[in-house]
């Protein structure tokens, strides 16, 4: 059901949805264990359940009490402070030349395919796409360099539903092989997108083509006709008759505006507290962006069970690893490639906050600004810790007088 969108003051958050709802849900659904931890994670966060510390202001006693975090990665509250430290080793990597995003999207036809097989088909999906920017990177035709990227996942559309896709940020050149030197892009320009779309295609849909055939992937419910290695093999030639929704948008203005980009999208999760608008008679109601529209900002109201069912297609998983790097910029060429490449552009090496002793607050303060010490009460005392208080165990129920 779609709603008109009109101004509203801040909704419940997803804690509360799950706090109020998630027993039924949970007595109704089957869940997979990933799915419950990070349900009661979500419920648990910065309640009583999970401890927390009483804070007292020395100058002028305001007290303060503050619960602890669930570090859940599904969670809307949490990864702030580690997106932050995450941002300050990115701006440490960051070079002076033009940024470039690719996004690459898998159709449609595979959503269910993925859903069953999350592991192999993102591993696909992130294997197929770096293979594809490095192999035409290196090629004489396009840029004829190593080249490097950071590559993101994101498994959701602004309506919730399945849409894996991989975000990529990609430098505008590289290291030339033979002399060592740096080799720019042509201005706005980085790959042809016809070339990456169908190089991409290709490789993603070998790969899978090799995982059915190990017996690597499982088919299950509405997928279960896909045993049948013919109809299998119909998915793939339908699959490479259509053209791949990947494109290139234009280069970010400068390697600022690539931190700001990645800020927004790296330790994202499917929604955020502040887009749910409001919840009531048994009715999540949130804020999304409409592509197919002009990207006009509108409502959607979902039933909640079906709001809980499309936040749980999102959960990645154990030790499912989101953000990847490539080439020059992979974990093991960083330090040598990147430098490099920071000498070849005489970038200045900047401190490393990682080799300081610094607690969390300390690392807040530095990269933010913000004082999570100073009393919010005077502005003028330090807020200091009087108490621990333990884990209770369990979550405080909440209730929300327009729920129903």
């Amino acid at each position: 059901m779609l709603c008109e969108d009109k101004d509203r003051p801040q909704g419940p958050e997803l804690a509360d949805i799950f706090r109020i709802y998630g027993q039924a849900y949970r007595e109704r659904y089957a869940l997979s264990l990933p799915m419950l931890k990070a349900m009661q994670a979500i419920e648990s966060c910065r309640t009583a359940a999970l401890g927390g510390h009483v804070e007292e202001c020395d100058e002028c006693g305001h007290i303060r009490i503050s619960y602890n975090s669930c570090r859940n990665r599904h969670c809307p509250k949490c990864g702030g402070l580690a997106k932050e430290k995450w941002l300050a080793e990115r701006k440490r990597d960051l070079l002076p030349v033009s940024y470039y995003h690719v996004v690459f999207t898998i159709p449609a036809d595979l959503n269910r395919l993925a859903l069953v097989n999350q592991q192999a088909v993102y591993n696909i999906l992130f294997r197929a796409a770096s293979e594809t920017l490095l192999e035409l990177g290196k090629d004489p035709r396009h840029l004829g360099a190593e080249i490097g990227f950071i590559a993101v996942l994101h498994t959701w559309g602004q309506n919730l539903m399945d849409h894996p896709h991989l975000h990529c940020i990609v430098p505008g050149g590289g290291i030339q092989r033979n002399t060592g030197h740096w080799i720019s892009s042509r201005k706005g320009f980085f790959i042809p997108v016809r070339v990456l779309s169908r190089l991409f295609r290709g490789k993603f849909l070998d790969y899978l083509k090799r995982a059915y055939y190990a017996g690597e992937l499982k088919f299950e419910g509405k997928i279960s006709h896909f045993t049948r290695p013919k109809v299998f093999h119909n998915l793939l030639v339908g699959l490479y008759l259509k053209e791949w929704i990947t494109y290139c948008k234009k280069p970010f203005a400068g390697p600022q505006d690539v931190l700001a980009y990645l800020g927004n999208y790296t330790h994202k999760v499917a929604i955020s507290n502040h887009r749910i608008m409001g919840l009531e008679n048994g009715k999540v109601t949130f804020r999304w962006r409409d592509y197919r529209d002009r990207n006009q900002n509108k409502l959607m109201c979902l039933e909640v069970f079906e709001f809980i069912r499309r936040f749980f297609l999102h959960i990645l998983p154990p030790g499912f690893v989101r953000i990847r790097y490539y080439g020059i910029m992979s974990n093991r060429n960083r330090n040598k490639k990147l430098k490099q490449c920071k000498e070849i552009l005489i970038v200045f090496p900047t401190e490393d906050l990682e080799k300081r002793s610094m607690d969390w607050k300390e690392v807040l303060l530095e990269l933010t600004g913000f004082d999570l010490s100073r009393c919010p009460q005077c502005r003028k005392g330090h807020m200091v810790v009087k108490e621990i208080l333990p884990p209770t165990g369990h979550s405080p129920p909440q209730i929300i007088s327009s729920a129903a």
